[in-house]
């Protein structure tokens, strides 16, 4: 689902903009302004869109695409962009997903897999938390011979506020199966930085 085919809720627009009027309120903010009038609606929608993951099914997106096919080399989709928020903080996490696989007689395809990172990058989220979740997906839905998922991050919890350290990378790694091996683990990692 893109942007173009999303639409949002206009009941639950309503309600989450009532609760920002608030919030806008208790900041300080004269609600009434030019520039305010309609951000507690935008702010609306665009807490559903950003937070869309939670009414999408990863597993049935990857079944989607699910073809019989007899290669057990690594499949890898790299430098897949992401756009999340922290569950801390609500404030932006994003960059890039690396993801592996071993097929076991079953791939799906590529855009699954993308599409399966967005998922879970549009839930309030901790970066640890959604590459494991990546990860599980993908074994329990393809059961591979092993998956393997590096993301790395910036955190705006990080860089504009608290230590305010803007230049920070964040890399998380998890991996199943034949990536247990440091060698498929070196692999894939030549590949995603080649």
């Amino acid at each position: 689902m893109n942007l173009q085919d999303f639409q949002p809720s206009e009941a639950l627009t309503s309600r989450i903009a009532e609760q920002m009027r608030q919030v806008l309120q208790l900041t300080g903010e004269d609600i009434h302004r030019d520039g305010l009038q309609r951000t507690p609606e935008r702010i609306g929608e665009a807490m559903q869109f950003l937070l869309k993951g939670y009414k999408e099914d990863p597993d049935a997106i990857l079944q989607s695409a699910l073809f019989e096919e007899d290669y057990r080399q690594m499949v890898v989709v790299k430098d897949i962009d992401f756009y999340s928020l922290c569950e801390h903080h609500m404030l932006p996490f994003f960059g890039k997903a690396h993801v592996a696989y071993i097929p076991n007689g079953k791939v799906t395809g590529l855009s699954k897999i993308a599409r399966v990172v967005d998922v879970y990058a549009r839930r309030l989220q901790i970066q640890e938390r959604m590459t494991t979740q990546i990860k599980e997906c993908i074994q329990r839905t393809l059961n591979p011979l092993g998956v393997m998922v590096v993301i790395e991050a910036e955190h705006l919890c990080m860089q504009m506020r608290g230590v305010q350290k803007q230049h920070s990378i964040t890399t998380t790694s998890d991996f199943t199966g034949a990536f247990n091996r440091q060698e498929t683990r070196e692999e894939f990692l030549r590949l995603i930085k080649g």
